[in-house]
């Protein structure tokens, strides 16, 4: 028996970053289900709106650094969270999705219900 996915609609406007993160989790995994099981893939759509008036708490936006590394010597690059978020602030938000999700095959599969508009 297939499961039928529901979208649901979240605004952003004046939720903090982590604790929107945690809850969009939790709608992509599926785990308000009551037929939930962490092995199978049966989570919703979630449509984000307004990202751009997203809270950050403390002084995240300018001391939270993101890093990346290609695998040579020297090569590890640092990007504030302030230039990300001006350039793209779909792009933290699914970051933040993307390091709680499970770390398996399925998390590929259920960041892309995640719609950041």
């Amino acid at each position: 028996m297939k499961e039928k996915r529901e979208t649901h609609p979240i605004d952003a406007t004046e939720k903090v970053l982590g604790r929107l993160a945690v809850q969009i989790t939790l709608l992509l995994r599926g785990k308000q289900k009551p037929n939930f099981f962490p092995y199978k893939d049966m989570g919703d759509f979630v449509v984000v709106r307004n990202i751009e008036k997203m809270k950050f708490t403390g002084r995240k936006m300018e001391k939270k650094m993101y890093y990346r590394h290609s695998g040579y010597l020297g090569s590890l690059k640092t990007i504030p969270l302030k230039r990300i978020f001006e350039k793209n602030p779909g792009k933290v938000l699914e970051m933040a999705v993307w390091g709680m999700l499970p770390k398996n095959k399925l998390r590929a599969k259920m960041i892309k219900r995640l719609k950041c508009k």
